[in-house]
């Protein structure tokens, strides 16, 4: 009867949060189908271009987002002036900087996106919206965003452990993926397998990557084998 109860109430709260993560998805598309396609609009500043955007976020957000709005005056200051000693990437769509800012007080990463890349006003609210929607311990949190004149800026979370990508492809990082519930009690090939399975859930290309069951399969099958591993070390340490 407990069984019952526990896995009910485990059940329901699974639902919860599948309805919670539906709804922030359904907004996002809702809001995605919504936007108006402004780019050609005109603004006689840029404040009134600001203002707009910030408009249609609110609008299309349902007042659920929480994204502060940043002036580009703001985030030069916050990574002296997009300095090359605070970058901390780059990637396809710009660079990202490493910043300062005083409201909230807090360590950032700024993101610039290339003002020749990027798709358009629509296409920045999309993104906003999906930041500002979603929310996942392993995602990171959209601080804020800025939209002066023709600059695209959004601001995350920084990542003091830096990203999944950064230990991936840092051998020395690899021990830090580990979970610290373990106390180090894993082989350490055993580890480097689990990121070989990592690693091919990454690739940029859908076609390339496993099927989901696959991938659980080789997980069960490294925890399997780790637990015989370490059973055959109690075995021999008797011995």
């Amino acid at each position: 009867m407990k069984i019952n109860c526990l896995l009910c109430c485990m059940s329901e709260r699974r639902f919860t949060r599948r309805s919670s993560s539906r709804q922030s998805i359904k907004d996002c598309i809702d809001a995605k189908n919504n936007i108006t396609t402004f780019d050609n609009i005109s603004f006689k500043t840029d404040s009134s271009r600001r203002r707009y955007i910030s408009e249609e976020i609110a609008k299309l957000g349902k007042g659920n987002i929480s994204a502060h709005i940043f002036t580009f005056r703001e985030l030069c200051a916050a990574t002296k002036n997009f300095n090359p000693d605070n970058q901390l990437g780059e990637g396809g769509f710009g660079r990202v900087y490493k910043g300062h800012i005083e409201t909230p007080e807090k360590v950032v990463a700024v993101k610039q996106l290339d003002r020749n890349g990027y798709q358009g006003n629509r296409e920045f609210l999309v993104e906003v919206m999906m930041l500002s929607l979603l929310h996942h311990q392993n995602l990171v949190n959209l601080v804020g965003y800025c939209a002066d004149g023709d600059q695209r800026i959004l601001v995350y979370e920084y990542m003091q452990n830096g990203s999944l990508e950064d230990h991936l492809l840092d051998r020395r990082k690899f021990t830090l993926m580990a979970d610290p519930l373990l106390e180090g009690k894993y082989p350490i090939k055993g580890l480097y397998q689990a990121l070989a399975v990592a690693a091919m859930c990454l690739q940029e290309e859908a076609a390339t990557r496993p099927m989901m069951s696959d991938v659980v399969t080789a997980l069960e099958y490294l925890a399997m084998k780790t637990e015989e591993d370490g059973e055959e070390e109690d075995e021999r340490s008797k011995l």
